[in-house]
C-alpha cells in the first residue's frame, strides 16, 4: 500500500517537472497555444465582431437620419449632373487639353448656377461622416447599453472598430453607387462609353472620396468618445467642418496679405518661397487635400500642384498626364488624409480604453 502511494507521488512530481518542458517544446512546434492566445480564445468571441458590424449597418440603414442625408446628397448630385449636361457641349468644344475625356467632364463641369459634382461632394460629404458618427459612443452610454455590450465576451476596441467599419461600409457603397449612377446616366445621355483610363480615374476618385469622408467619420467618433452629450459632439464636428470650409481660407488670405513680399522689389525666389509657404499652410486643411487630389484625378491636364514659373512651363508638352503619373502626383495628399484619419482613430481609441464604463454614467 505504501509502495503504491509512493509511486503515485513520484508520478505527480514527474508530471509537474515535465509539463513546462512539454509546453515549451509544443510552443516551438506551434502545437500549444501561448498564454495570450488562450486568453483571447477564452474571453473573446470571433463572431461577436461580425454581429456588431451587422447591427450597426442595420441601425444606420433603418434610421431617418441616414435616409435624409442620402436624399440630400443624391438630389445635389443629380442637380450637378443636370448642370454638367447643359454645359457639356461647350466643354467638349473647348481646347483645354482633355476634350477626349468626355465622361470625366460630367464630374467637373458646371454652368455656373450650381457647383460641380466634386464641389458638392467636397462640401456635403463631411456632413455624412459627421452624421453617422457623432453619437456612436455617447448614445450607447446615455441609453445604458454600453455597459451591457462591454459585459459580453468581446474586447473593448471591437466596439469602436465595428462602428467605424460599419459606417465606412455604408459610405463606400453609397458613393460607389452614386459614382456608377452618374457614369451610367452619362453613358445613356451622351452615348459614349468611358475609356479604360476614365474608368480607372473615376474609381480612384471614389476611393479618395471614401478616405476623405472616413476622416470626418473618425473625427466625429472622437468627439462622441470625448463628450457625453450627442448634441455637443455634433456641434463640435460641424464647427470643425465650417472652420476648414470657410474661415480657414479667410485666415490664410489675411496672413498672405500681411506677409506678402513687395512685388516691385522682391525677387522671383522670394515670391516662389512665399507661395510655397502659403500652399503648405493651406494643405493643413483636409478640404484642400481632397480638392487637389480629385482635381488631379478628374482633370488630366493638371501636371503640378505647386507653384510653376514661366521658365518651368516653357517648352512643356500640352498633353494629358497619364493615369500612373497622376497617382504619383496626388500620393502625398492621399497619404495626408489617411494619416489624419489614423491620428483621430488612435486618439479616440486611447481615450475610450481609459474611460470607466458604468450603467448610465
Amino acid at each position: 500500500m505504501e509502495a503504491s502511494v509512493l509511486k503515485e507521488q513520484l508520478n505527480k512530481a514527474w508530471d509537474t517537472v515535465r509539463s513546462p518542458f512539454k509546453d515549451g517544446i509544443g510552443r516551438l512546434r506551434g502545437t500549444v497555444p501561448s498564454d495570450r492566445e488562450r486568453f483571447s480564445r477564452g474571453n473573446a468571441n470571433p463572431a461577436a465582431f461580425r454581429v456588431l458590424v451587422r447591427k450597426e449597418i442595420s441601425d444606420h440603414v433603418r434610421s431617418w437620419r441616414f435616409l435624409l442625408l442620402l436624399a440630400i446628397i443624391f438630389l445635389t448630385c443629380v442637380a450637378s449632373l443636370y448642370t454638367a449636361l447643359n454645359s457639356l457641349q461647350d466643354a467638349i468644344k473647348s481646347t483645354d487639353g482633355y476634350s477626349d475625356f468626355v465622361i470625366l467632364k460630367l464630374f467637373t463641369t458646371s454652368d455656373g448656377t450650381l457647383p460641380s459634382f466634386i464641389g458638392f461632394i467636397g462640401f456635403l460629404g463631411p456632413l455624412l461622416g459627421i452624421g453617422l458618427g457623432f453619437d456612436a459612443v455617447n448614445s450607447e452610454r446615455n441609453k445604458g447599453t454600453l455597459s451591457r455590450i462591454m459585459a459580453q465576451p468581446i474586447h473593448r476596441d471591437d466596439l469602436l472598430n465595428a462602428k467605424f467599419i460599419a459606417s465606412l461600409t455604408i459610405i463606400g457603397f453609397m458613393f460607389l453607387s452614386l459614382g456608377l449612377l452618374v457614369l451610367a446616366l452619362g453613358f445613356l445621355i451622351v452615348g459614349l462609353p468611358p475609356s479604360f483610363e476614365e474608368l480607372l480615374r473615376i474609381l480612384s476618385f471614389l476611393v479618395v472620396t471614401i478616405v476623405y469622408i472616413g476622416f470626418w467619420l473618425n473625427l466625429s467618433i472622437l468627439f462622441s468618445v470625448k463628450f457625453r452629450q450627442p448634441a455637443t459632439s455634433a456641434l463640435s464636428g460641424i464647427a470643425v467642418w465650417l472652420f476648414f470650409s470657410f474661415f480657414y481660407d479667410m485666415i490664410l488670405n489675411l496672413i498672405s496679405s500681411g506677409f506678402a513680399p513687395n512685388s516691385d522689389t522682391a525677387s522671383v525666389d522670394d515670391m516662389v518661397h512665399h507661395v510655397s509657404f502659403m500652399l503648405g499652410l493651406s494643405r493643413i486643411s483636409p478640404y484642400t487635400l481632397f480638392n487637389e487630389a480629385t482635381s488631379t484625378l478628374l482633370m488630366p491636364t493638371v501636371r503640378t500642384l505647386g507653384p510653376l514659373t514661366t521658365e518651368q512651363a516653357y517648352g512643356a508638352i500640352d498633353s494629358p498626364l497619364p493615369f500612373g503619373q497622376s497617382l504619383l502626383l496626388i500620393w502625398p495628399q492621399v497619404t495626408g488624409l489617411i494619416a489624419l484619419t489614423l491620428v483621430c482613430f488612435a486618439i479616440s481609441y486611447v481615450m475610450f480604453l481609459r474611460q470607466e464604463i458604468r450603467g448610465r454614467s
